[in-house]
This record gives structure tokens, sequence and C-alpha cells, in this order.
């Protein structure tokens, strides 16, 4: 790229893409035209952004240095403005802490980036080519940053066979950067390689000039918006990005766009983007087709064979000259699929794009998140201290001395203090935000009464050994709570260890009262205890329970039940509404409290 030369930001000599707010200042104060000035040329460049870059280092900040120095602010660039006119890839974007994500949203959105900090305001453009990585497995991707990047590829592959797979090894154990290859098909194999993505690279660059003239015809539009409205997308980023994939596609290729380049633009900016929803096949779909009639009398075969015949012969007859009609009278038209990839019902229709879109876009599971402290975890941003400063940003607090250096050593001279390095001020002082991964609860509450004996205890104890084991695998805390007799006691405390949890559930004995308020209150003071740690930022009860609940929460306390507070009360014990009313109220307060999730099995024989 032919950029200005000696510009931190790769600023094109035509101002195409926008200018820097210190470029600018200079052309307001008479300096050199853009058209004067001295360029060079070169690499596009290629940054990678890390997992855990900081802010600073994302957009830039005081240059510590020379701010010393000048006794004023100077600006050092970031990761970003180098990327300017190149390629900016981010792997496993969805594992980018929030702050980070928001940065690159707006990039992507605006194209430019804002700074300000430190004493610092500035504005400069940025538009990268932007690659990035993600696995749903380890995380989803958040939908309004998704939605910004033009095209989602799927890198799902279809299994290899013993044959493929040997044949892949042997292709990069022969292969030996920088020097000479490990046998004479790896050195052949390498050189078309080479030629390959030199002749890539050429038609790359034929293809930038062939696409400014290239155009896409209405009908062709039409049907990527018709695609879009079936598919379900939401605003109208994907038919835009459909336009300039079907473009790009037929650009490369070096024609016209065709019903082919229409297809893949679908497929690569609508179907990302669609929300799909598959009905469920209705009963009469479902029943066995009727048998097929009696085939009839063989006379009567022939003669309809023949008649069959005679009209295919007369139907292939007729065709051709059709077709010469049609040619001479219907005008060059633009191609289109002569069929939708999507039905009215939003559900694809195309087996391709059926592989190809096999994530349902449904309801996201909220991730574990993050506990933002000033004591523990990894350093993401300075922040102004509040209070007590636990852990001092060293970098920080320098940067945001440095401008006022030069000014108080100057104040210095003549006193105590003349001979010191630095001169740090309380405003200068800066504190370290720090994160790290908030863990999950997961307690459960058992029923263990004399109820549960007779409803499935076997079946709920198999359902919490399940609940266990996927709890294990997510290395969440598990906490076991079983509740009989007149109050529920705490068998397992907050752990990791699922021995533990299955020995302790396996053991568990059943029998007497069902005390089922006093199991969800042990419940929620298990929860906050552990909340208030600083581990735990998400808590999830699991109640397994026929929910007959018998003993109220004042007996499991140790009081004894007052039947005047029992409008219903019978024989001094309490009512099935009372006792009602008394969970519900507690289930009630437990839904409330933040990072709090309950979920409740029923375990009753209907």
């Amino acid at each position: 790229i032919e950029v200005i030369k000696g510009s931190p930001f790769n600023i094109d000599p035509a101002g195409e893409f926008g200018i820097d707010d210190f470029l600018r200042a200079d052309l307001d104060n008479g300096g050199v035209p853009l058209s004067e000035r001295e360029t060079e040329v070169i690499q596009a460049p290629f940054v990678q952004v890390p997992l855990n870059v900081m802010e600073d280092r994302l957009i830039g900040s005081a240059d510590l240095e020379e701010s010393v120095k000048t006794g004023k602010s100077v600006f050092s660039p970031g990761l970003l403005a180098k990327a300017h006119r190149g390629v900016l890839y981010v792997d496993d974007i969805n594992l980018l802490d929030e702050e980070t994500a928001n940065i690159l949203l707006n990039v992507v959105t605006e194209g430019k980036v804002v700074v300000e900090r430190e004493g610092i305001s500035l504005t400069y453009p940025c538009r990268p080519l932007l690659i990035a990585t993600f696995n749903p497995d380890e995380g989803e991707l958040r939908d309004h940053l998704l939605d910004r990047i033009a095209v989602s590829l799927s890198a799902d592959a279809q299994k290899l066979d013993i044959s493929s797979r040997v044949e892949a090894v042997d292709a990069v154990m022969g292969f030996s950067p920088g020097s000479k290859q490990g046998s004479p098909e790896a050195e052949v194999a390498l050189a078309e390689a080479i030629e390959n993505e030199e002749d890539l690279k050429t038609a790359i660059v034929f293809a930038r000039e062939f696409l400014k003239d290239l155009k896409i015809a209405p009908s062709q539009i039409q049907y990527l918006c018709e695609e879009a409205i079936r598919a379900g997308c939401q605003g109208h980023r994907a038919e835009i990005f459909a336009c300039e994939v079907a473009r790009a596609s037929a650009a490369l290729e070096g024609r016209q766009i065709t019903s082919d380049d229409l297809r893949l633009a679908v497929k690569l900016a609508i179907a990302p983007r669609g929300t799909f929803i598959n009905t469920p096949m209705d009963q009469d779909e479902m029943m066995p087709p009727p048998p097929p009639p009696p085939p009839p009398p063989m006379d009567q075969q022939n003669d309809e064979g023949d008649n069959e015949e005679q009209e295919e012969d007369n139907e292939e007859q007729d065709e051709p000259d059709e077709e010469n009609e049609e040619n001479q009278d219907t005008p060059d038209v633009p191609d289109v699929p002569q069929e939708f990839m999507f039905d009215v019902d939003a559900t694809p229709m195309d087996p391709d794009l059926i592989d190809f879109t096999s994530r349902e876009r449904s309801g996201k599971g909220g991730g574990r998140g993050l506990i933002f402290s000033q004591d523990r975890g990894r350093y993401i941003k300075p922040m102004l201290p509040r209070g007590k400063v636990v852990r001092l940003a060293v970098d920080a607090t320098l940067r945001a001395s440095a401008p006022y250096q030069k000014s108080r050593r100057a104040r210095a001279v003549g006193t105590k203090e003349e001979g010191r390095g630095v001169f740090i001020q309380q405003s200068d002082v800066r504190t370290k935000k720090m994160a790290r991964k908030a863990g999950s609860l997961i307690i459960f509450v058992v029923d263990a009464s004399g109820s549960m004996a007779l409803n499935r205890m076997n079946a709920a104890k198999g359902a919490a050994m399940s609940l266990l084991t996927e709890a294990y695998q997510s290395r969440d805390q598990i906490c076991l709570i079983p509740f009989q007799g007149d109050r529920a006691d705490v068998l397992l405390p907050p752990t990791r260890s699922i021995a533990m949890a299955k020995k302790r559930l396996e053991a568990m004995p059943c029998g007497g009262g069902s005390p089922l308020a006093d199991a969800l209150q042990a419940a929620m003071l298990t929860g906050l205890n552990a909340q208030k740690t600083g581990d735990v930022g998400k808590v999830v009860v699991v109640c397994i329970s026929d929910g007959r609940a018998n003993v109220p929460l004042c007996v499991s306390k140790g009081e004894e039940f007052d039947p005047a507070a029992d409008e219903d009360s019978k024989d001094g014990k309490p009512s099935r509404k009372y006792l009602k009313d008394e969970v519900i109220a507690c289930a009630k307060k437990l839904g409330v409290l933040p990072g709090f999730n309950l979920l409740c099995i029923d375990t009753e024989n209907k």
C-alpha cells in the first residue's frame, strides 16, 4: 500500500479513508498539502490482537519517555493504528473481554478510533480487513458483533478416510520451512502451491479493477432481499453484504453476476444471520402413504405405454421450436436462481445450506461472566482509586505524571526534593482493575422424606447423578442439601469433588417429614455465603422433590407451630394452603436474589 512517509497511521496520500487529527491540524496551519507530500510503498500490515490485550495497547496511550522529555503528553499509536488499511486478525474473538469487544465493534461500525484518555484527545481512521475465528463450543459470539462481520464461514470439515489422513500426515511431515523438502513429491507440491498462490494474487489484482465497473441487476437484488426476508434476517446488513459477496465472487472469475454467485452470497452472508423455524411434521404427513392401486391388465398397459411414447415424442418436437422463439423474443436478462433456498416458513430447503447452517438461532445460555476487583485476577485496565489503593498500576501512574515532570523539576529547584528522579502526586495515582472468571455453584436440594420413598427416590438419585456429572465437566462447585424430618442439613458444603458428592448421595437415608421451606432457605444462605467469597458469581439451585411440604418453617427453627397463625389449621397442624404459601414465599425471595436461578424437578407419580 502507498502511504504518506512517516505517518504512524498509514494515511493514504489521496486521503480516501480519512486522516488523523495530527495531520488535519498540520494542514489547517498551512502545512504541505497531501498531494505534495512524500510517499512510500510498504507491505500491507498484518496485526494480530492477543486475547490478553489491554485497552492502552489496543487504541494507544501516552508515550512515557517522550512525555517526560517534552513535558507534554505525546501519543503512542496502538495496534488499531498499525492495522489501518491492512489485516486485523483476532483468534478466538468470542473469548475477548467485553470492553475489548466493544472497541472492535465501534471500529468495524464507524471505521475510526476516538481516544479520550490521559489528557489526549485524538481521532484517527481505522479501516482494516477484520479476520476472526471462534469456536461456538467455547462460548457464543455476541450477535451484534457477528452481525457486523460481512462473511461467516463454517470450518466444519467432513471426516477423512484413512487414506486421506495418511496423505495429510505425509504432507505435514514432508514440509520443511526455509530448507530443502523431505521428498521430491514435497518439492513438487510446494512448487505447485507457490504457483497457485501467485496466480491467486494476480487474479485478486485484476478482480479489484474489474469490480469497479461491475453492477448487480435489480432483479438479483430483489432475489437476495426475498431470501433475507424468508430467512428472518433482522436489519439490512444481510442483503447489503450479500450483494457485495456476489459482486466479489463474479469479479474474481472475471464475468458478470450469475445465479451461482447469488447462491454463494446467501450461504455466506444471509444464512448465518437467519432465524430458522423448523416446524414439526403434521400428523397427516407422518402417517404412512396409502398402498398403490393394483396394476391394470396387460392389454391396457401396452396401449397406455404407446400413447405416452407418442405424447413424449410430440413434446420433444415442440420444445426446440419454443426455445428458438424464446431466444429470439426475450432480451438478455440477469441470471437469477429458479428456486429460493429458503421456503416461506423460513426453513432451508437446500441440503448444502442445511449443513452449513446447522446452528439453531435460539436463546443462548449466558456465559459465566467476570468478577471485578482490585486484589485478584488479571490486570485489564487502570482506574482512578476509590478509597485505599490495593494494587498500584505503575505503568498508568507514570504515564499520568509524565507530562508534568519537567514543570515539577523546575519548581523543586532549591528545595529538599530537588534530587528526586520522578515526581508523583496523589492526582497521578492509578490503581489496577482486576478481573477473573466467575465460578458457578450448583446446590442440589434433594427431598429425602417419607413421601419421596414412594415417589421414585431411585429415579431422583439418578437425575442428581447425571447433573453432578455435567457440573463436574463444567468445573462447577457442588453442594448437597437433603431435607427430611424437621429440618434441612448441608450434607456436603460447596466442593469440586464429585466422588464425595456421589458417596453422600448414594448413602442418603429416606423417611420422615418434608421441610421444603427450610431447605430453600438453607440453599439461599449457602449461596449467599459462597458469593461473598468472591469466587462464585452464579448460583443454581436444583430442587428434586414431589412438592409435598408438611413441616412449617417455625418447626424447623426449633419453635412450636401457632395454630392462630393459620385460619384453616386442624388439630393444631398447619393446613396445606399455609405450607404452600410458605414455600412460595421462600421461592420468591430466592428468585429475586442477583445471580440466583431455581430449577425444580417434580418427582411425584402422576
